[in-house]
């Protein structure tokens, strides 16, 4: 009787090279997941190969692919590190090679590299009615925590004092400005890469916000579509860091701002709800909930204390 070869080689390192099937097995995974949980007309689109260059540059060597014997891309896992923070997404596994241990064998591996790599924070985000994915990732020994929400609303108009951007404000020196108050706010975090990364591959920018002369805030955040093919819809913001609530929402006017100035209808924050005081003065400011999350970490690898407020988007 012939039987499919089911042998799979790997893990590689992903490059843009690879971002084509990469999309292709991103799409169709996530819409078969969507169709399992209920929602057969929902189609997963196609990413932004930009979007995939900034997931695929900010991973480095843990943006990881399995071949099967024909070279042909079967799973992919992008195991990302900011400091000492790690994090896994997206992953998949090709529907058609699905129930054969390749999922357990993807987060195995992500998980080793970000251990062997000092992470001490190693977790990923699901959506939260998919029980199936919690009880695969709780059998692996990830634990469900606290939602992130994306909260969005459309940007205010006006100037906003104390606000720059970084690409007008002497780069170099503002990013170090940036890793200051990481080690103040989130001791271990670093998001230059984020910052580099953003700024070079020219789809978003990190505003800055400064009080009595010294950094308050920064958020990091892209512009240009998630989506593949389609109009800019939002601003999406991926990291904030900021010393209060209140450098929080100034940081956050300065984003609307700009989004105002380039025509951009709406702003996006994801907002993880463990950060209790920041989420409930962001729904008092009228943001209201578009998506959410749930996430979770492994068990002895939990997320670290902060010193003020601390959004970490765990998506691309």
């Amino acid at each position: 009787m012939w039987r499919r070869d089911r042998a799979v080689r790997g893990p590689e390192r992903a490059s843009p090279a690879d971002i084509e099937p990469l999309n292709k097995i991103f799409s169709n995974s996530f819409t078969d997941r969507y169709r399992r949980d209920g929602m057969p007309g929902v189609r997963v689109p196609h990413l932004n190969k930009d979007v995939w260059r900034f997931a695929l540059e900010s991973a480095g060597k843990g943006a990881m692919l399995w071949r099967d014997r024909s070279g042909d891309i079967v799973a992919f896992n992008l195991a990302h590190l900011s400091g000492t923070e790690g994090w896994m997404g997206p992953l998949a596994v090709r529907p058609d090679r699905q129930g054969e241990g390749l999922g357990k064998l993807i987060v195995l591996a992500g998980m080793d590299w970000l251990k062997a790599n000092a992470a001490r924070t190693i977790g990923l985000e699901t959506m939260p009615r998919t029980v199936e994915n919690i009880g695969f990732y709780s059998r692996l020994g990830f634990l469900p925590g606290h939602l992130t929400v994306t909260l969005a609303r459309d940007p205010e108009s006006g100037p906003t004092t104390g606000c720059t951007r970084l690409s007008r404000d002497g780069a170099v020196e503002a990013a170090s400005e940036c890793a200051e108050l990481n080690k103040v706010v989130a001791p271990g975090l670093a998001f230059e890469r984020e910052i580099h990364l953003t700024a070079e591959l020219g789809i978003g920018d990190t505003t800055l916000y400064r009080r009595d002369g010294a950094l308050a805030a920064f958020a990091i955040w892209h512009a240009v579509p998630l989506a593949h093919g389609r109009p800019r819809e939002d601003l999406r913001v991926l990291k904030l860091v900021a010393v209060d609530v209140p450098a929080m929402h100034a940081v956050l006017a300065g984003v609307e701002s700009v989004a105002d100035e380039e025509g951009v209808d709406r702003v996006t924050v994801r907002c993880q709800t463990g950060q209790g005081e920041a989420y409930g003065a962001l729904i008092a400011e009228g943001w209201q909930s578009h998506w959410t999350d749930l996430r979770m970490t492994l068990d002895g690898w939990p997320e670290q204390p902060v010193s003020g407020v601390l959004f970490s988007n765990w998506e691309i």
